[in-house]
């Protein structure tokens, strides 16, 4: 994907940035990690810093000094996980903020004149995600809403200027539920609109793993070839593997983060559990494959201390290694597509690749 902020090669992960920062890492860090874009949050920087602040400093870009791609959210999915805050109208959203209970309003109108503002590179179509499980009548009533929502978004981008003197681009989200005769409705309504990119929403809230990639393979395969499919909230490592093989370029998720902060790091073999006893006296790296900061310098028994300590060093370095073991995967994807070899490969990852259950959830 061409981008004025540079170029994107994809299968591609995009670390979460919900507040204009992902958590414990600096621009430096994330660029050291290989990281080729990154996510904002649309509802979170709405209320805080606000709009003005940000439209001051020239942009998101500006303000969190990230000079490579960047793609905001809607605020759709904000909607769907407040519910309680929340009142869900005909072409808007009327919502309490959680911040101090102040009373606003989203539609596709604002949510576009927001991303507008933030400057992304990637904009969002403002959507409902319909939570699981709901009644086919409730997936239908969402649909229609999503569907008028998401036209709505497109009209209101094209009477709109590019923020900031570069272009900006906007995605479609194709929803539906578990439904398979649903999404395959959303898809023709929102293949038929002249988005840039498409993502798949709704999916990771809950649903049976089982369905999730069953509704992937579905949208995938009858979304528009030469156009970026993203995956929206997912995932962990092996859910990456098995929706690139379902043909999806692009994923966002805080799993690397949020586990990280648990002192749960992800290497070619697994999850690895760094405040385990067994690695008090454990003087090897997380990985001895990982280029990464924190393994060419910092032992498991160090990390293990620190965590231990409640010493803040240590969520910068787990994360470090989380992001860099993700692109490190999706590099890896990339090159094994690039040489006729992905079935071969991901065989021969999850051969390797010993999931745990006792990672943290998004």
């Amino acid at each position: 994907m061409v981008t004025t902020h540079g170029d994107i090669f994809t299968p591609v992960f995009m670390p979460v940035g919900t507040a204009g920062s992902v958590k414990a890492l600096s621009p430096d860090d994330l660029i050291a990690t290989k990281a080729q874009i990154i996510l904002g949050n649309t509802y979170h920087l709405y209320l805080r810093p606000g709009m003005d602040i940000i439209r001051q400093a020239g942009g998101l870009h500006r303000f969190i000094n990230w000079e490579n791609p960047m793609l905001t959210d809607s605020g759709g999915y904000q909607v769907f996980s407040l519910g309680e805050l929340n009142k869900i109208g005909a072409d808007r959203v009327t919502f309490h903020s959680h911040l101090d209970g102040s009373l606003h309003t989203l539609s596709p109108e604002i949510s576009i004149q927001i991303q507008r503002d933030l400057g992304a590179d990637i904009c969002m179509a403002f959507d409902e995600c319909t939570p699981w499980p709901a009644t086919r009548e409730e997936v239908v009533e969402s649909l229609k809403r999503t569907h008028a929502w998401e036209a709505g978004s497109l009209k209101a981008f094209r009477r709109g200027d590019d923020a900031y003197g570069y272009q900006q681009h906007l995605f479609g989200i194709v929803q539906g539920s578990t439904y398979p005769d649903l999404r395959l409705q959303s898809v023709e309504a929102i293949a038929a609109m002249e988005f840039d990119g498409f993502a798949i929403g709704g999916l990771s809230v809950g649903e049976p793993k089982s369905a999730m990639f069953e509704m992937t393979d579905l949208v995938a395969e009858l979304l528009p070839e030469n156009q970026p499919r993203y995956l929206m909230g997912v995932g962990k490592p092996e859910d990456l593997v098995e929706a690139v093989s379902l043909g999806v370029d692009m994923f966002d998720c805080v799993l690397p983060t949020r586990n990280a902060r648990h002192g749960i790091l992800f290497t070619w073999d697994g999850p690895l559990h760094v405040k385990a006893g067994r690695h008090k006296a454990d003087f090897q790296p997380v990985s001895d494959e990982c280029g990464c900061y924190t393994c060419q310098n910092f032992s498991r028994a160090y990390l293990r201390h620190l965590f231990n300590a409640n010493e803040v060093l240590v969520l910068r370095l787990a994360s470090l290694h989380n992001i860099h073991f993700y692109h490190d995967l999706m590099a890896t994807m990339r090159q094994a597509i690039l040489e006729g070899n992905f079935a071969g490969w991901k065989r021969q990852f999850l051969s390797r690749y010993t999931a745990s259950p006792a990672e943290v959830n998004p």
